[in-house]
């Protein structure tokens, strides 16, 4: 990575305003799955406890953040595999979002359909699933955007589909220079419109989400089909939609 650009002077100096509404979206299991093995509202509250205290702690900046909002800046255990913004190992959280709701549910198609590439033997769900999609505000000082000069020069390097390492290099001098959020555009999403990563719990303007939709997702032999009801969207993912990455392009579809 040119060090003229990376460097925490750099970024601190070419630093801006940015603001907006993102999209995050997350598995639906988190709203049922204690329902389905308590008998009344009471047990579930504790259970509810029992298992948010074994958590990893909430970092002390992030406390007063809903747990959609917190919980990708819980960090108390490795991390296992590395990813756009953050590297393997215990090292501090990223919250990823997308600045329209077609692109999270993009990105979230991608990383289901990643593992079935990577899982060749198991077979496509009878079901589709459900998720819930969540938008939040975000408001900061000082943000660096990928797709604005001096950084679009380098849009091979950041929209590289494999290979993260210098996305994850710039992050680490993002956070040296107080960088709270870093804007680019999204892979995975055929249109590469505009995500986020925010590098810290400060970046959020409001505590709690500000939208929820519900979405269910079905996998199969062509691609994936995901739709929502309220309101009502449909998006469809073929089996080339995701070619530009090989580990896609080696998917096992028929099983």
């Amino acid at each position: 990575m040119s060090s003229s650009i990376s460097t925490p002077d750099a970024l601190s100096a070419n630093s801006r305003r940015a603001a907006g509404t993102c999209w995050r979206v997350v598995e639906a299991q988190h709203r049922v799955s204690t329902l389905k093995i308590t008998d009344t509202q009471a047990e579930q509250e504790v259970l509810e406890r029992l298992i948010e205290a074994s958590k990893p702690p909430v970092p002390k900046e992030c406390e007063h953040l809903h747990y959609l909002l917190s919980t990708p800046f819980r960090y108390g255990a490795p991390y296992p595999n590395g990813s756009r913004f953050r590297r393997a190992g215990l090292t501090p959280g990223v919250f990823y979002a997308s600045h329209h709701v077609e692109s999270a549910v993009a990105e979230t198609v991608f990383w289901r359909l990643l593992f079935y590439a990577d899982s060749p033997q198991t077979p496509w769900p009878a079901n589709a699933g459900e998720y819930t999609a969540f938008a939040c505000d975000y408001a900061t000082r000082r943000a660096i955007d990928l797709t604005k000069p001096p950084y679009e020069a380098r849009r091979a390097a950041w929209m590289h589909p494999t290979k993260p390492d210098d996305c994850q290099a710039l992050a680490d001098a993002a956070r040296a220079a107080n960088i709270n959020v870093i804007r680019y555009s999204s892979v995975r999403d055929p249109q590469h419109r505009i995500n986020v990563a925010l590098l810290s719990c400060r970046a959020f303007a409001k505590p709690a989400e500000t939208a929820r939709q519900t979405w269910r997702i079905h996998l199969g032999a062509g691609g994936a089909r995901t739709q929502c009801e309220m309101p009502k969207l449909s998006l469809d993912f073929d089996r080339k939609t995701f070619a530009g990455d090989p580990r896609i392009v080696r998917m096992k579809w028929e099983r």
